[in-house]
């Protein structure tokens, strides 16, 4: 029988042995990002403008390494922007078009990425992203490399990009209803803004998006969402669904999260957006069987439910835009920033809005590549 000290070795070189091999894919794939990136054809013409979430860690090494890479790459006087309290991404973005910029670089988290994005979507100027913070999950959905700033820099300043659609909310009770909450990822009501809103931004700062197991806690028994759900199908057909009962509603542009499939058939350039109504009942028990359903869709890379589900269900459907009516008013989230609270929502997409920067194009597409960028103030044209 082998003794305690021969076992504590043996597991001590698995463990060894196991970071070891972790390091090793991580290191082979940053090569082959950078390997991929940098055979791209470099885009140093025109003007480029960065918009930097001075916030997030990591920011002033970014902005170092974007104005050393720019010498490096003869990238003549880069536009840097930093976002404020009182000047989102967005604001930024604008600011940067009207300095002349034909290139407009998100750096930062999804918040960043997402406000840049709403002043860019159907301009018809390509963006880009260098990802920063913890997230980064468009970045992620997308396949722009995430921990790579090198790998990262040559994707957003060289050729090859991809339409993708836009998804928004709209709060049809607020002051401005007809006013678009642009998200990429996902938008929700419910149980899962409450979730990201009691979030500890400290925390998140410290162990990345499983700090929202925290903020879940906290909602895990709080009372059902009630209301009606009326959407357009794909075909154009309204379908409409009376008295509900759930936990969380969300819409979802794209799905996938490290470790897991949120919304595993959601596409970012379908033109649909993917609605899942999640509820659960038998308390802990129940969100136990949840947590079942959203691994066995994980493995499978279907939208469906575990067949040994049990106090949980996730209805799931595609379509054009949803309205939803509910008896109170619930918190809402559009990729993870917190826009308030409403009792009657919209949620709507606009097909293949926004030009991104992406390393690699699908085989055959090519409505997303546009062409080099021409002279300043002349705009690329989309080919296909």
């Amino acid at each position: 029988m082998p003794s305690p000290w021969n076992v504590i070795v043996i597991v001590a070189l698995c463990l060894a042995a196991l970071a070891a091999l972790v390091l090793l894919v991580r290191h082979l794939r940053r090569r082959r990002e950078v390997r991929v990136a940098t055979a791209r054809e470099d885009d140093a013409r025109g003007t480029y403008a960065f918009v930097i979430n001075p916030s997030k860690p990591g920011a002033e090494m970014a902005r170092t390494f974007i104005r050393e890479y720019c010498d490096e790459h003869h990238i003549v006087d880069p536009i840097i922007l930093d976002t404020q309290l009182d000047k989102d991404g967005g604001v930024c973005a604008r600011e940067a078009l009207d300095r002349g910029a034909q290139v407009v670089v998100a750096c930062g988290g999804d918040g960043t990425v997402r406000t840049v994005a709403r002043t860019m979507a159907g301009s018809g100027l390509a963006m880009g992203i260098v990802p920063i913070g913890t997230g980064n999950l468009f970045a992620r959905n997308i396949g722009i490399p995430v921990g790579n700033l090198n790998a990262a820099m040559a994707v957003a300043t060289s050729r090859g990009s991809r339409t993708v659609d836009a998804g928004f909310v709209q709060m049809l009770d607020s002051r401005t209803p007809e006013y678009k909450h642009r998200f990429l990822i996902v938008a929700g009501a419910g149980f899962d803004a409450d979730m990201i809103d009691d979030t500890d931004p400290r925390l998140k700062k410290s162990i990345s998006w499983m700090a929202y197991f925290v903020g879940a806690v906290k909602h895990l028994f709080q009372q059902k969402a009630k209301g009606t759900v009326q959407f357009v199908d794909d075909t154009g057909e309204t379908h409409r669904q009376p008295d509900l009962e759930f936990r969380t509603v969300m819409a979802g542009n794209c799905g996938q999260i490290p470790g897991f499939s949120l919304m595993p058939e959601a596409r970012f350039d379908d033109g649909l957006l993917d609605f899942e109504m999640i509820d659960t009942s038998g308390g802990v028990i129940g969100w136990m069987s949840l947590f079942g359903d959203v691994v066995h869709q994980t493995v499978v890379k279907k939208a469906k439910g575990s067949p040994l589900s049990f106090n949980s269900t996730i209805e799931q459907f595609e379509g054009r835009q949803a309205t939803l009516e509910l008896e109170k008013p619930q918190t809402v989230q559009v990729d993870g920033d917190i826009i308030g609270k409403s009792r009657h929502l919209r949620f709507g997409i606009d097909p293949r809005a926004l030009i991104v920067r992406v390393p690699e194009l699908p085989e055959g597409d090519v409505t997303g590549v546009i062409q080099p960028i021409r002279e300043t103030g002349q705009k690329p044209e989309v080919v296909g």
